[in-house]
């Protein structure tokens, strides 16, 4: 055997053997966390009022066939808006917010259920690919926006993460304006507080396990729990996302290098409150505005994280917005 065989058999070896390690590595931190109740006091949802009439949603079809629930408020003038809904929720607790700006503004807003939300989960906390949601936001948009439409994406908390990802995606130069209300960046952003202020268990462990499997292409254990949420007690919960898998924790929030996304938003205005449990809303100008000029920042006194959507100050402020950028 010559020195050359020798050496090409070392070397493979020793990659089988570091990627062995590497996936032993990467097991044993999926499997020492388990999703478990969320402890602490969480949101306050006890403050969120809800004003209006539900609206009945209808379904669009997604590129895959599956229905999923939309609610359409206003006519077809203006430009088009879509309301994406935050962690664990669905879209009825925003109607209110879309049938205020549709009023205001003449647009026609569409509030829809994400997938793994709302009325047809399919199934509850989970997509089937990373970027699913994304996938998803497009195939609404091309099925009711008319030629030369301008078009507004708005995302609270997560949702504004899922806006900001959008952005910096496949469709972002689709959108010609944002509003992000008190949006979630990255669990490091210094916008974040300590597990957005008890809202959030993510399984930090599993969620670098499988953050390694997935940089080797192996993704068949994203479907696992990857963060858990403290959901409010009573019928509410019900309707709501406990959890959310890998992959659909990965979708609803900006990528690895979240300044990437947020430099590629269009003209933007964050709105969040100062009494925010989750975040840090004197943080958002900072940190956003050290990568992009496009945005406008306002901050609410007296208002909480569940808050910033029920405002009428919020509807005065994107009806400002929109009337200055579409």
């Amino acid at each position: 055997m010559d020195w050359v065989t020798v050496v090409m058999m070392f070397v493979l070896r020793f990659i089988l053997i570091s990627v062995a390690i590497y996936l032993l590595i990467a097991g044993a931190l999926i499997l020492s966390q388990w999703p478990s109740k969320v402890a602490g006091k969480g949101l306050d949802f006890t403050k969120l009022k809800l004003a209006g009439d539900p609206v009945v949603p209808v379904t669009f079809v997604a590129r895959d066939g599956v229905k999923l629930a939309v609610r359409v408020h206003g006519g077809q003038g203006g430009p088009l808006v879509v309301v994406v809904h935050g962690s664990g929720g669905h879209g009825a607790g925003y109607d209110w917010l879309g049938a205020r700006i549709a009023v205001q503004t003449g647009a026609q807003v569409l509030v829809p259920d994400l997938r793994g939300h709302g009325v047809n989960p399919a199934p509850k906390g989970d997509v089937a690919y990373i970027g699913q949601l994304e996938d998803d936001l497009a195939d609404l948009i091309a099925q009711y926006r008319r030629s030369g439409q301008k078009l507004l994406l708005l995302g609270h908390s997560s949702g504004g993460g899922l806006v900001v990802r959008y952005a910096g995606g496949a469709y972002g130069d689709t959108v010609d304006a944002a509003v992000l209300l008190a949006p979630f960046l990255k669990y490091n952003a210094p916008t974040m507080r300590p597990n957005a202020g008890g809202w959030a268990r993510p399984l930090t462990r599993r969620l670098i396990g499988l953050s390694m499997l997935n940089m080797l292409g192996v993704k068949v254990l994203n479907g696992m729990t990857a963060i858990a949420f403290n959901l409010p007690d009573g019928a509410l919960a019900e309707q709501m996302a406990a959890g959310y898998s890998y992959r659909m924790n990965t979708s609803f929030s900006p990528r690895s290098a979240y300044l990437k996304d947020v430099a590629a938003l269009p003209p933007f205005v964050v709105i969040a409150g100062q009494d925010d449990e989750a975040f840090l809303a004197d943080q958002y100008q900072p940190v956003m505005g050290a990568v992009t000029g496009n945005g406008r920042y306002h901050i609410l006194d007296g208002v909480s994280h569940l808050d910033v959507f029920t405002q009428e100050k919020t509807v005065d402020l994107v009806t400002e917005f929109m009337r200055d950028r579409l």
